[in-house]
Order: C-alpha cells, then sequence, then structure tokens
C-alpha cells in the first residue's frame, strides 16, 4: 500500500543522491570564493533544473526527476520537511532579550526596519501593475503582503554564517542584528500568515476575511509564545511523560510536528507553525537541552533536508523563460534601498556614528533562506506566479551576497562593525572556532 518498487527507489534515490551532492558540492566551492553556501545550493538546483539540463537535456531532465507518477510528489514531501526544520531552527535562534546596554537600539531598528520597508513594499505594488505577477489564487492584497514582506525580510541563517566565518560572531554587532532579525522575522511572518489566510479561507479580498486571519495568526502566536511554553516546562518534568524520557530529540520533533499540524488546521501556513514551535522551544528548555536539541537537529538538517530544499528550490526556477532581468534589477534597488535607508535612517536618528549605521543598514538587507521560504510559500499558495517566484529568489540570493560582501569589505580595512567590537574583530578564524566550536550553517 505504501511501498515502491524497486525500480521506482532506485530511480528516487538516484535523483536524492544527485541534488545531495550538488548541492554540497556548490555551497562548498561557494563558501570557498566568500558567498553565502544557500547561493551553491540554489545554484545546484539551477543546474539540474529547467534552466539548464532540462533546457538542453530535457530527456535526462525527466528520467532523474519525473521517471515515474509519484516521483515529484516524493522529492516535494522531502523539500517540504527540509523547510519545516529550516524554519524550527530559525526560531530556535529566536533572542527574546537584547543586552541591557543595547536595548534601546534594538528596538528602535526592529521598528525602523519592519514598518517602514514593509509600507515602501506597500506603496511600492501601486507604481506597477501587479496583475501580470498573480498567481492562481488571483487575490491582489495577499500578493502586497507579499512583496511588502519580500522588502523587509532578513535572513538569520545566513546572518549567523556571515558573522561566523568573518569571526565576529561573538560581537556586539552579532548580538544585536542577530536578535533583531528574529524579533523582526516574527512580525513578518505574521503578515506572510495573514496573506496565507486570505486565498485558503475564504475568497476575496474584503475586510471580513482580513481581519478573521489577523485574530487567528494573532491568537496562535499568543498562545506559541506564551502558553506553549508554560505547558511544555509542567510536561517535561512530569514523570509520566514517558515520550520525554523515551527520546528527548523524538519528544521534541513531536512538539514541532503537532504545532505546524495545529497551524493547517487554523487556515495558518504549516511553516509558520513550525516557526513558532521553534520560538517556543527557545523559550522553554534550559540551555543545555536547549543545545542538545540544536545541534542534533541542526547536523541532520543541514546535512541532509534543507540542502535537498534550496536545490528544489532551484530546479522549480526557468530563468530562461519566466525572469525579467530589468524588472528584478530594478526590483533588488528598491528593496536595497528602502530597507537600507530604513534602518540607516533609525539608526542615525538614535545617535549611532554613520559606520554602524550603515554596517546595520547592510546586515538587515541579507534576505537568504527566509526569502526564499517567503517566496516558496506565496508561490505554493497560489498568491504570485513563476516570473515573481523567480525574482523573490533571485533577489535574496544577491541581497545575501551584498551583505556579505560589505561587511567583509569593512573588517578587511581593519574598522570595527561596531564601537566596542576593537579587539573582538581582530580574532582569527582558529580563535573564533576555540570560542564556539559548534560548526554553524547557513
Amino acid at each position: 500500500m505504501f511501498s515502491l518498487t524497486s525500480a521506482e527507489m532506485a530511480a528516487f534515490l538516484l535523483s536524492v543522491i544527485i541534488l545531495l551532492a550538488a548541492a554540497h558540492a556548490l555551497g562548498f566551492l561557494a563558501e570557498r570564493i566568500a558567498i553565502p553556501r544557500v547561493i551553491g545550493e540554489v545554484a545546484a538546483g539551477l543546474l539540474l533544473g529547467p534552466t539548464l539540463l532540462g533546457r538542453w537535456f530535457p530527456e535526462a531532465f525527466h528520467r532523474l526527476f519525473d521517471a515515474f507518477p509519484s516521483h515529484g510528489k516524493l522529492l516535494g514531501l522531502m523539500a517540504q520537511f527540509g523547510l519545516i526544520l529550516l524554519m524550527f531552527t530559525s526560531g530556535l535562534k529566536f533572542q527574546p532579550r537584547f543586552e541591557k546596554s543595547d536595548g534601546i537600539i534594538g528596538s528602535a531598528i526592529v521598528i525602523g526596519s519592519t514598518i517602514f520597508p514593509f509600507a515602501a513594499g506597500w506603496l511600492f505594488t501601486f507604481l506597477f501593475n501587479p496583475a501580470p505577477f498573480l498567481g492562481p489564487a488571483q487575490n491582489t492584497t495577499a500578493l502586497k503582503i507579499v512583496v511588502a514582506v519580500s522588502i523587509a525580510v532578513t535572513s538569520i541563517p545566513v546572518l549567523s554564517k556571515i558573522l561566523y566565518d568573518l569571526g565576529v560572531i561573538h560581537t556586539r554587532f552579532a548580538k544585536l542584528v542577530i536578535a533583531v532579525a528574529g524579533i523582526h522575522d516574527t512580525l513578518l511572518w505574521m503578515a506572510l500568515a495573514v496573506a496565507s489566510g486570505l486565498v485558503t479561507s475564504q475568497p476575496g479580498t474584503g475586510a471580513v476575511p482580513a481581519w478573521k486571519s489577523v485574530a487567528v495568526t494573532g491568537g496562535f502566536i499568543v498562545m506559541c509564545l506564551l502558553a506553549v511554553p508554560k505547558i511544555l516546562r509542567r510536561l517535561n518534568g512530569w514523570k509520566a511523560n514517558i515520550l520525554f524520557r523515551a527520546s528527548f530529540l523524538g519528544y521534541i520533533l513531536i512538539v514541532l510536528f503537532a504545532l505546524s499540524d495545529l497551524a493547517g488546521y487554523l487556515g495558518i501556513d504549516i511553516m509558520f507553525g513550525a516557526l513558532l514551535a521553534g520560538i517556543a522551544t527557545r523559550l522553554t528548555l534550559p540551555e543545555h537541552l536547549f543545545r542538545r536539541v540544536e545541534n542534533s537537529l541542526r547536523e541532520i538538517s543541514f546535512s541532509f533536508f534543507v540542502p535537498v530544499y534550496f536545490a528544489l528550490v532551484g530546479i522549480q526556477l526557468d530563468l530562461a523563460r519566466h525572469f525579467s532581468l530589468p524588472f528584478f534589477l530594478l526590483y533588488l534597488l528598491f528593496a536595497t534601498a528602502a530597507q537600507g535607508f530604513a534602518v540607516y535612517g533609525t539608526c542615525r536618528a538614535i545617535r549611532l556614528d554613520r559606520l554602524s549605521s550603515l554596517n546595520l543598514a547592510a546586515a538587515m538587507n541579507a534576505r537568504g533562506g527566509p526569502g526564499i521560504v517567503l517566496s516558496t510559500v506565496a508561490y505554493s499558495l497560489g498568491i504570485i506566479n513563476q516570473d515573481f517566484f523567480s525574482v523573490i529568489v533571485m533577489l535574496s540570493l544577491v541581497s545575501s551576497w551584498m551583505a556579505g560582501s560589505w561587511l567583509r569589505y569593512v573588517l578587511r580595512t581593519g574598522r570595527p562593525l561596531m564601537p566596542g567590537d576593537e579587539r573582538i574583530t581582530l580574532l582569527r578564524p582558529q580563535e573564533e572556532a576555540r570560542l564556539d566550536p559548534l560548526p554553524k550553517h547557513s
């Protein structure tokens, strides 16, 4: 009933082997030339997908990824598990508090990097005709939300990897940026959940479905951030909780899938449930158990599921037929300027120096994995079409590369990213590894 034939299993495993090998190989090469790993992983999909292999060798592409009726669905299922784990591990990076000395700075940047770029993205939709980018759902309001989120979103995983590679993960700058990005993206995922509710609950763009979606999503967030951690703390200490005692990691995975499943039943995107499950776990577990969960899931996720997910994102791209370079360049310019000026202006308003303000603006422009997740979710829900899907993915990749390049340039000039980081920025990678022996992934 649930089995595959030997030939089907062999074909499926061959596609997984090729996807995984290509993603890791190109991800490694990308890192060697100081490019975020996610760019190489998506590039693997571009090479194997309709952009190149499918265009020039369609029969080989068909044999690799569409050899039997359920082949594509199985690969899609793997991609979905990769996305769930990626969102969960992103939630684990959530920092509920700023350093005491940076509370005002962090709060100001959260407001500046969320409200102003989101508003700019919303207004941008009035400058061009959104109709050519609408997906099957034909919901203009949801599309406007996706545009606004794509302008404002920031990548915690890519930022963490960039800062680790530069040897500054323990600096004031790194801690501030990661904490800001965690709160910032949680607010933006709430907006995406509203867009999801608009197209999954009932048709139309009126106020009733919008407010209903906001209410349900808001209630779910409050439950996950306030009620779930309290419930989990009691369950963790309950002697009759045999799941916790039988397999601690298995127990955490049950919590992850349960909250993701609940989100789906509430009409909220499952990936948003996975993100909140990660945040709830971060707020629940003591430090030693949290590290155990983070290390265990990170290894399997970023060794197998997540690279396959990003490679399959690349396979979904067809840059030869579904990509407008002029519109992409315009979108990239607008997105970079909107987020950059918002963060820079906010930092200057609270009297941060110019270089620190520029560095924070550059860092918050790295969209990376969350930007790709945004495009994947919006595309799967029918909010956007393949043309706009390609634009958001490429925006995420190029903006991440730009952010990493700027921060690397500043450090090469011998200047700290923020005042107070002068000594730490001089650490060599070997010394940084001794401070933080845990491997980091993008």
